[in-house]
């Protein structure tokens, strides 16, 4: 039996006799035409390849993504009555898309990052923030949040305006440290090793007709 080696030894040879009856014959196109042929070949051949596999692993994780359940209408709370409303809405992607942006405008508001902020607040609310950040500038005032987890992450109010706007209030329970220093650096609020558990509910909008994924922060307020 053939091992591997003897395999490849073998098409080695055979590749050399093919190349030098082609050089005798006078039929052996340039090197470089060769390579740019092959070099093409191959790119078209793994392009298919990537784009077969990249097809075949999106279909398997859309498969793989569990389904939300379909609740019979009169079993529905009011906020799931509002929610079926909204198209294409779907509850928990917009709850992972609500944790994140609950930690991006935390942190954001931390640093003074009035561009991040700005992004994601109506102006109503950026307005506050950026009043807060400006004072704490003028003190020498700076704030860190550490944060460890959610406890809780649930929709607890959602309806449509008459401007056909869907509003969406959403109650975050989580663990926190936080802290205010002055411009010495020293802690002059809260406790560096002391983790709070904090409730906020944050109210979220978008217009209907919208055709962009973000929702925009309207509102917060401490529970």
């Amino acid at each position: 039996m053939m091992t591997h080696l003897d395999i490849l030894v073998l098409l080695v040879v055979v590749v050399l006799i093919f190349q030098r009856l082609r050089s005798l014959l006078g039929t052996r196109p340039p090197v470089e035409e060769r390579k740019i042929r092959l070099s093409k070949e191959n790119a078209e051949k793994l392009y298919n390849i990537l784009m077969t596999e990249a097809s075949s692993q999106s279909a398997e994780k859309e498969q793989l993504q569990p389904q939300e359940e379909l609740v019979p209408e009169g079993d529905l709370s009011e906020p799931e009555k509002t929610l079926r409303e909204i198209p294409n809405f779907n509850k928990s992607a917009f709850l992972k898309s609500a944790e994140k942006a609950f930690q991006i405008i935390t942190e954001a508001f931390n640093k003074g990052d009035t561009e991040t902020l700005e992004m994601l607040v109506n102006k109503k609310i950026f307005k506050k923030f950026q009043d807060v950040i400006e004072k704490r500038k003028n003190e020498g005032i700076s704030a860190e949040t550490d944060f460890i987890c959610f406890d809780k992450v649930e929709i607890v109010a959602a309806k449509i305006t008459t401007q056909k706007n869907a509003q969406i209030s959403v109650e975050f329970v989580s663990e926190q440290v936080n802290v205010l220093r002055n411009s010495d650096d020293e802690v002059i609020e809260g406790d560096e090793n002391y983790i709070q558990n904090i409730t906020d509910v944050w109210t979220f909008e978008k217009a209907l007709n919208s055709t962009s994924p973000n929702w925009l922060l309207i509102s917060t307020k401490k529970s």
